[in-house]
């Protein structure tokens, strides 16, 4: 057992002075509002619950910076594509797990507790299933345990290379199943996260484009209740393309015929109708929206302001991992909506509201439905999941409450994280995880090879 005290914390019921938090074999046993410090509690300033990055591709974190030189042609998304094919083509088993490792490493210094890892780099670098099907998978988890991250991991369904059942890409090979090997790997990946605290488990049809109707039904029992995610809309080709296929958009084909609700969530979502919207909300289903990466492909603005009015729920994520952070992915949420609307304080949904305020409650219920937690922020009987921020940092100097969150999400820019328990264990302290050192190195050695 362990005793926190935080002269101010924020909890389910709002903010708190002077508070105490028990915790106990990794769990918040008791929190206690409005008392002194007592002989042996470790005392911070300012505490809130650590955040959910929902849809996380870790191997990408190798390639970070790597694919901005412009091509011949108009560079998109699609030929951004082609440079993390040859990336994940060239990895290895203990590639995944040094990048994985300081990815978690950095997700956790930046107040990401847990992870929903979307994992499609499955079989070795011909396409031919490794003796254990859930190789990399294992890799995955060896690194969230030495992190101490939270993992939700979410094995990807991936058959096809476009809609209508094409052939897959050569590109694609190392993410290809069939419906068999589909449940085989699950078994197997359920089996590498039984020993792991604080993990589950779920599913992931990669894309309608990737995984055809008839696999679509087959692959969901397979998340025996989990949680299952899927890219949706995230480029207006893919639109287009859907459109040609089915006559219908992604997100209108799945409300007609998956059953979406709040086990679900659609990643991006980028390009809807107006009835889409509206409909997606109303599932209770979770909008998966990674807006650092969706601008860096140059996907477009998901309708923020609209789902929210519709009563939608959102978390975010780090998607490509090309920069890491909670408050990074917040601020450019907002910001991207300001661009688009030409206005201020877009998502405060409400005069005098705090925008950072609002996102962070948002992010944290939307990330906690998106991985199936069923107990969220600073409550007796969630995970002791916690992040202090430094009341010294500048742009955090003489603020309380809410204007703490603001200046941290608007203005910080990074170091305003201080300490961080991932399943009550401390791992990052004076805002270095305990590992940083020894995970750059590792991830160093495996990128050299790799660009090399």
């Amino acid at each position: 057992m362990s005793r926190l005290h935080f002269a101010s914390a924020l909890l389910p019921s709002g903010w708190a002075n002077d508070v105490q938090v028990v915790v106990t074999a990794g769990a918040i046993a008791a929190v206690t509002p409005g008392v002194a410090p007592a002989a042996g509690d470790e005392r911070h300033a300012i505490a809130l619950p650590g955040l959910a990055s929902l849809h996380s591709h870790a191997f990408q974190r190798g390639m970070a910076g790597l694919a901005e030189l412009r091509g011949d042609s108009t560079d998109t998304f699609w030929t951004w594509r082609e440079t993390m094919y040859r990336f994940a083509l060239a990895m290895t088993p203990d590639d995944v797990a040094a990048v994985a490792t300081l990815l978690y490493v950095e997700m956790l210094e930046q107040g990401f507790t847990r992870v929903g890892e979307f994992h499609y780099l499955h079989h070795d670098r011909d396409g031919s299933p490794y003796a254990d099907i859930a190789e990399t998978a294992a890799r995955i988890a060896q690194a969230a345990e030495a992190s101490g991250i939270a993992l939700t991991l979410l094995p990807s369904f991936y058959a096809h290379g476009s809609f209508g059942g094409a052939a897959p890409h050569a590109g694609q090979r190392r993410f290809i199943c069939s419906v068999d090997q589909f449940a085989e790997l699950m078994a197997a990946s359920r089996k590498a996260i039984a020993n792991l605290p604080g993990a589950n488990i779920g599913i992931a049809p990669h894309s309608l484009r990737a995984v055809a109707p008839d696999e679509l039904t087959a692959i969901i029992p397979l998340a025996e209740g989990g949680p299952v995610h899927i890219h949706a809309a995230e480029q207006v080709k893919e639109v287009e393309d859907c459109l040609a296929w089915s006559g219908r958009r992604p997100v209108q084909w799945l409300l007609e015929h998956a059953p979406v609700d709040q086990r679900w969530c659609l990643i991006h979502a980028t390009h809807m109708t107006t009835e889409e919207v509206t409909a997606f909300a109303k599932t209770g289903a979770v909008a998966g929206l990674c807006p650092i990466t969706e601008a860096s492909l140059g996907d477009g603005i998901f309708a923020a302001r609209e789902f929210l009015d519709a009563g939608g729920l959102f978390g975010v994520g780090t998607d490509s991992n090309v920069l890491i952070g909670a408050a990074d992915e917040l601020r450019q949420l907002e910001y991207g909506q300001r661009l688009k609307h030409r206005q201020r304080n877009v998502l405060s949904r409400g005069a005098g509201r705090s925008t950072g305020r609002t996102l962070f409650d948002d992010a944290l219920a939307g990330g906690a439905r998106a991985l199936a937690q069923p107990t969220e922020g600073l409550a007796p009987g969630a995970r002791a999941d916690i992040v202090t921020l430094d009341a010294a940092h500048p742009s955090l100097a003489g603020r309380t409450h809410d204007a703490v969150i603001d200046g941290w999400i608007f203005a910080a820019g990074g170091g305003a994280v201080d300490c961080v328990w991932a399943g009550g264990n401390k791992v990052v302290e004076g805002g270095r995880h305990r590992l940083r050192q020894t995970a750059r190195e590792r991830f160093n050695a495996a990128v050299r090879g790799l660009v090399a």
